[in-house]
């Protein structure tokens, strides 16, 4: 059999032919219309390539081809059983498995040092902004959505997500302006020096 599925939009191709077998044309209108390019590194021709990789590797397999009309002839895939297999055990391992992931701001916090903490304040309340707004939108799409909610879990993490990062900022910055002389004097002393 292939090798392991790693790449996350293979993953999702797996996922959704659970439902019932897709062209790729297909699977990219169900991938849009559940938002999954906002959890999910999706781009149209890209799925072709992990369709053609997960047929070569045994995941799945063409259950026919058809043509409609002066339309090209679009090949529809259907999941093998060791496709389902793989698929199951991959999502066990990605749901019971935390793994280290690298964020930019969390590698921007561990470098945090190199910026004068007055500029580190107005760059923290710029980003509070912007994650209000990104906060606000999820909210508003939650609970505007005519999709099963299932379908959206992942917007509820990042939503969770979001608030927690909002919840964080608040801390941080307040150590920045209040932490008093135990919080941050070697970084206050590292500016002070530079700016005389």
């Amino acid at each position: 059999m292939g090798r392991h599925v790693s790449n996350p939009l293979a993953l999702a191709v797996l996922a959704y032919l659970v439902e019932r077998p897709m062209h790729p044309y297909e699977l990219g209108k169900v991938l849009k219309q559940r938002k999954v390019q906002e959890s999910i590194k999706y781009r149209h021709a890209s799925l072709y390539m992990v369709v053609d990789q997960l047929s070569r590797d045994g995941y799945i397999e063409a259950q026919e081809t058809a043509r409609e009309g002066q339309r090209p002839e679009r090949t529809v895939y259907r999941l093998t059983d060791a496709g389902a297999t793989e698929l199951r055990d991959r999502m066990r391992e990605l749901v019971a498995v935390p793994a280290k992931e690298y964020p930019r701001f969390e590698a921007a916090l561990a470098l945090i040092a190199v910026l004068p903490p007055d500029e580190v304040t107005a760059l923290l309340d710029q980003r509070r902004g912007a994650l209000e707004k990104q906060a606000a939108e999820l909210r508003g799409r939650l609970a505007t959505s005519d999709i099963d909610p299932l379908w959206l879990i992942e917007h509820e993490y990042r939503l969770g997500q979001t608030e927690a990062e909002l919840r964080f900022l608040d801390r941080f910055r307040n150590l920045v302006t209040e932490g008093g002389p135990e919080f941050g004097a070697f970084w206050r002393r590292l500016h002070t020096n530079r700016s005389e």
